[in-house]
């Protein structure tokens, strides 16, 4: 348990932490309409088992996640991916598909997983880099996460409502997180190595770039629906 001594360790557990609760926050929307058909007592049930079997899944698949990206090249694609999932946080990309309301608590429940399911890939591949390859870490930062995102994410909606620049830093922790995960991938791993400074550049570059890049395609979206609504 020394491990539970490191600053390392802690940096690494905050990132998860901050991770799930940035990108969880669509879950609340998918639970809120896969069970607003359903009376009080069983939307209850709907929330408690349809998150921990979605969270149990997605554990599963983030195991999965922390193997893949040892592959070289791999974490090269996946840092590409985080990247972009960043920018898309602040264009507001949400990804959410049309949900319809189940009188069925069992229906609900299916629904909640599966599209918990679907959603997961930008929480898995978030955690997974931030883990950097720790299990114990890797429990660690999703258990305690486990409470954040059923109980916690219709407060942290309002949150990001409020204060975007917790949108801001989610999506830059993301472009940080992508360069430390592009500049550890085996192929190139030898080679950044001897260059020992790109692993403070390279994730300040991603921070940085996926702000810009978000900020600037989000003012570009803007400007094109005002010009349409200009010419309607």
């Amino acid at each position: 348990m020394s491990f539970l001594s490191t600053p390392e360790f802690w940096i690494a557990l905050s990132q998860i932490i901050l991770i799930n609760i940035v990108l969880s926050g669509d879950n609340a929307v998918v639970i809120a309409m896969a069970s607003r058909s359903l009376s009080p007592s069983q939307q209850k049930k709907a929330i408690l088992f349809g998150s921990v079997g979605a969270i149990v899944l997605r554990i599963i698949l983030t195991f999965f996640a922390v193997y893949l990206l040892t592959l070289p090249y791999l974490k090269l694609v996946g840092a590409a991916l985080l990247f972009w999932i960043g920018v898309g946080l602040l264009k507001g990309d949400d990804g959410e598909e049309e949900l319809e309301g189940h009188s069925s608590l069992a229906a609900a429940i299916k629904t909640i997983v599966v599209a918990d399911l679907v959603m997961s890939l930008d929480n898995v591949v978030g955690v997974a880099a931030a883990a950097k390859g720790n299990v114990p870490l890797l429990v660690f930062g999703l258990v305690i996460s486990i409470p954040l995102i059923i109980f916690g994410s219709t407060i942290i909606l309002k949150l990001m409502g409020r204060f975007p620049i917790i949108i801001t830093l989610g999506a830059a922790l993301l472009g940080w997180v992508a360069g430390e995960m592009a500049v550890s991938d085996p192929s190139i791993e030898a080679w950044t190595t001897s260059h020992h400074a790109l692993h403070t550049m390279v994730p300040v570059i991603g921070a940085i770039a996926v702000v810009a890049i978000g900020k600037w395609l989000t003012s570009r979206q803007q400007q094109l629906h005002a010009a349409d609504q200009t010419a309607a």
